[in-house]
């Protein structure tokens, strides 16, 4: 199996973390979101082949440096069509569930997960889950107060998420790490806690 190096940049008043997911044999590698200071991600992407830019999801705080970012890089941005129009730049590839992204000799695997937006993705490795703000530790992301929104991202977490092994390193859009085995104990708590 491939080896993968996962770096976690925060950023921005919101602790946005912005990932590097490298195939550590090849140094191919994508960034994921785009948030605060492009030339910081930039930076920190010297010596990896960055092949492009996954968007988990249309909210500013993710994307604010988007335009700049790719324009650094120039590479092509991938965001899931129902929230492509979120974007400061029109997306060059439309992520689809199930898709997967080559990443030197990795893949990532595209989980559609509809609730905290449309369009909202995570990206998943052996051993890692880039969850967006659908998945922190303590419960799902941010539903506005909206029902059909909450029962959409305990859905997308419960059927797409909760699947994965125990030992998959939850890596969300903001904060700290967790695992699959850590969150799915507390499922029906966060049901009960509602919207």
């Amino acid at each position: 199996m491939p080896e993968i190096d996962v770096r976690c940049i925060r950023l921005g008043p919101l602790d946005n973390n912005v990932y590097i997911v490298v195939d550590r044999e090849t140094r191919r590698g994508v960034v994921v979101d785009a948030s605060d200071d492009a030339s910081r991600i930039a930076r920190e992407a010297t010596g990896v082949q960055v092949s492009s830019i996954l968007i988990t999801h249309g909210d500013q705080d993710h994307v604010d440096a988007l335009e700049d970012l790719a324009r650094l890089l120039g590479v092509p941005v991938a965001a899931h069509p129902l929230d492509a129009s979120r974007l400061p730049v029109k997306p060059d590839i439309e992520l689809q569930d199930g898709m997967e992204i080559e990443v030197g000799a990795l893949s990532l695997r595209v989980i559609h997960t509809p609730g905290h937006t449309p369009g909202s993705v995570c990206f998943y490795a052996p051993g890692y889950l880039l969850s967006g703000d659908t998945l922190f530790p303590g419960g799902p992301g941010n539903t506005y107060g909206d029902r059909r929104r909450f029962d959409q991202i305990i859905a997308s977490i419960q059927d797409k998420l909760f699947v994965l092994p125990d030992d998959t390193q939850v890596l969300p859009g903001h904060g700290d790490p967790t695992t699959i085995g850590n969150e799915r104990p507390y499922l029906e708590e966060w049901i009960a806690r509602g919207w």
